[in-house]
């Protein structure tokens, strides 16, 4: 040997999600490849030398991507892969001070590209993810869902080429249906979104028993027939033809017509109504 110089429910339903997460953590989640990851400021890196105990460190990447290390000193890592480094560290040892060098380099926490979750959890912000995290351990990390949470979850993910991915899931399946392939793998970088829940008003008027303005939940799907259903149904002086007028971005107002006999008979689809749509329901004279 040569000389040494040298990462949607009530809020009671986040109680305990920690440990059940890693112990419900999917097995046949997408195997996610975090070796690529570009180290940068602040991340924490795990240094393990088999030929050299005084190499067996963890240290945070400065402000400026420089590595410091007991023995070498500093030297950039700045958009290395946690496998550049090992291979710089092997490099460095045996060019000048071992034979062989048995090098390990693991990221302990991505803090340049922290997690992080907004919406309608207890502590929205930025998580320093360390090792494999999964997004129930994300949502208990920020506290657990608040009673506002919505009907769905969002994952987005950026890639390094301005390129984005979102992946849509239904709290019930991650939460009350043990749907477990649903608690994905998340990776640095990753923006959780949990939107709260809102009501959101459709205007039914005319031949309906209860007329007037409608609440719906915004996660629901909002259709003619649901409507119609919530004002009571149509009177016995209701006609087929119903008109849904919608204002539009611009500004101007635009209407179609929708028959309801052939909706309830499944000829036509179900017009799905937006927040704001007035449904008018007029008399029929014959």
């Amino acid at each position: 040997m040569k000389r040494l110089v040298d990462l949607g429910v009530a809020a009671a339903v986040a109680i305990a999600l920690s440990s059940y997460a890693v112990a419900q953590a999917p097995s046949n989640a997408a195997p996610e490849n975090i070796t690529e990851y570009p180290i940068g400021p602040k991340d924490l890196l795990e240094i393990r030398v088999l030929e050299v105990p005084e190499l067996n460190v963890e240290r945070r990447v400065s402000d400026g991507g420089i590595l410091d290390l007991p023995l070498l000193g500093p030297f950039s890592v700045s958009g290395m892969t946690a496998t550049d480094v090992r291979d710089r560290l092997q490099s460095l040892l045996t060019s000048k001070y071992v034979n062989r060098a048995n090098v390990s380099v693991t990221v302990k926490e991505f803090a340049s590209k922290p997690v992080s979750i907004v919406g309608a959890v207890q502590k929205p912000g930025s998580l320093n993810i360390s090792g494999r995290w999964y997004l129930l351990q994300a949502i208990s990390a920020a506290g657990g869902l608040t009673e506002a949470a919505g009907k769905k979850i969002f994952v987005l993910r950026r890639a390094d080429n301005g390129l984005a991915d979102t992946l849509e899931i239904k709290t019930d399946d991650l939460f009350r249906n043990n749907t477990m392939q649903w608690n994905v793998l998340l990776l640095p970088g990753d923006t959780v979104n949990i939107p709260a829940r809102r009501m959101v008003r459709v205007f039914c008027l005319g031949e309906v028993k209860n007329a007037g303005a409608l609440e719906f939940d915004s996660d629901d799907r909002i259709s003619l027939l649901s409507v119609i259903a919530k004002a009571g149904g149509l009177t016995d002086r209701a006609s087929n033809s119903i008109r849904i007028k919608r204002r539009g971005p611009d500004g101007k107002d635009s209407e179609t017509i929708a028959n309801y006999r052939r909706i309830v008979s499944g000829k036509d689809p179900d017009p799905v109504l937006r927040a704001d749509d007035v449904l008018i329901v007029k008399e029929s004279f014959f």
